[in-house]
């Protein structure tokens, strides 16, 4: 969408340009409180990318006391790598936990057998941009004393039942700013915090890299602050062993301009996977379900499963269509984490769903600047293959 919004951007670029102030200045102030505003919480922290705000997150709650090194955090067994790079980042050790098969989200109903007297907190992922199941998780959560993060890298904007209205305590007026409360989960315990990715391709993408860390606890926040500005509570005064990480004034004041949209853009996902939900009819092919509440995906991701999945994808590559695999090796089989198991440094069973996902996932083409023609395209040609 950075061709319809062309001399917006170059604007924004254009007066940070001229401002001569390119590092945590006016533009991330305003995005960090237009963002929180929209998410429903009170703070935001603008961060270099998302694993960086993951790591920093968890970085944060182990500063606090909440967490300590050594110390067990549940995640989905079929997420990007970046979510277990960041929990080993921080001294933690990864649980990895199968998904649903159906809505490929942590499986609630195995949390339970997944604890150990050493698990202190559930790391959540919206994998594809659907939410989990954050009732159930975060009834588990409080019943066992754990703490609950999110990774939204994938579900700018989804919405959850838990949390309609946006936060009354954000003094900031969204209304004015032409946006509209994203309806965040809200969580009970302390130190629960999401974080986002703004890569480009993101539904809230930068033209660079970006992360952020969203999150009703202002203390929690404070930490992830200074610990992205080399630990530095004020200039020249180290209190944590920090790192470089900061959302710059360039992308900051993209985002900035591509927020108001960003509702009407899920909106226009949500009407393309409703088309793709309904019409594609080839038993070869398996779809995850439309959610109840169907605000409460975003649709980052459309994958469709297919036993035959190279065969499929290259099917729709000779008919002019291209698709993704989100993603072909799942954690625990990466040559990065060889060995890890029995160095204690993961914790998993048998984890067959998450190979199954990544053996039969594709990707189909999703985005708010498809048109209808194209979205009945790629229908007919999944249909056609045999």
């Amino acid at each position: 969408m950075n061709r319809t919004l062309g001399d917006a951007l170059r604007e924004s670029f254009s007066d940070v340009l001229d401002s001569k102030w390119f590092i945590r200045g006016s533009r991330c102030a305003a995005f960090e409180e237009a963002f929180a505003a929209c998410c429903g919480k009170k703070a935001c922290v603008g961060v270099g990318n998302g694993l960086d705000a993951l790591t920093l997150m968890l970085k944060a709650s182990i500063q606090l006391g909440r967490l300590q090194q050594g110390d067990e955090v549940i995640v989905p067994a079929n997420t990007f790598v970046a979510t277990i790079l960041a929990v080993r980042a921080a001294g933690l050790v990864p649980v990895l936990v199968e998904p649903n098969r159906d809505t490929c989200v942590l499986d609630t109903s195995r949390l339970a057998e997944a604890c150990s007297d050493k698990t202190r907190a559930i790391l959540v992922v919206h994998l594809y941009g659907r939410l989990a199941d954050m009732s159930a998780i975060c009834e588990f959560a409080k019943a066992h004393n754990l703490l609950v993060f999110e990774d939204a890298a994938q579900s700018h904007g989804a919405s959850g039942e838990c949390h309609p209205e946006r936060s009354t305590t954000c003094e900031v007026d969204i209304q004015d700013l032409g946006l509209q409360p994203l309806s965040r989960v809200r969580f009970e315990g302390a130190g629960s915090a999401a974080a986002y990715s703004f890569y480009p391709t993101k539904n809230l993408g930068a033209m660079g890299d970006g992360g952020a860390v969203v999150t009703d606890d202002l203390e929690l926040a404070q930490v992830v602050k200074s610990l992205g500005n080399y630990g530095s509570v004020e200039k020249y005064v180290n209190k944590y062993v920090g790192v470089n990480s900061r959302l710059d004034e360039v992308q900051a004041a993209i985002l900035l301009a591509k927020l108001p949209h960003l509702d009407s853009w899920n909106a226009r996902r949500q009407e393309i996977a409703a088309r793709y939900c309904a019409e594609i009819k080839n038993p070869l092919v398996r779809i995850t379900p439309v959610p109840a509440n169907p605000k409460s995906h975003v649709w980052h991701v459309f994958p469709i499963f297919c036993e035959t999945r190279d065969d499929l994808q290259k099917f729709l590559k000779d008919r002019g269509v291209e698709t993704l695999i989100h993603y072909p090796i799942p954690p625990h089989l990466q040559e990065a984490f060889d060995g890890a198991l029995s160095r204690g440094e993961l914790r998993y069973g048998p984890l067959p769903i998450a190979e199954e996902l990544a053996r039969t996932e594709l990707s189909l083409p999703m985005g708010p600047a498809m048109t209808d023609e194209q979205v009945t395209y790629v229908i007919e040609s999944i249909n056609a293959f045999a």
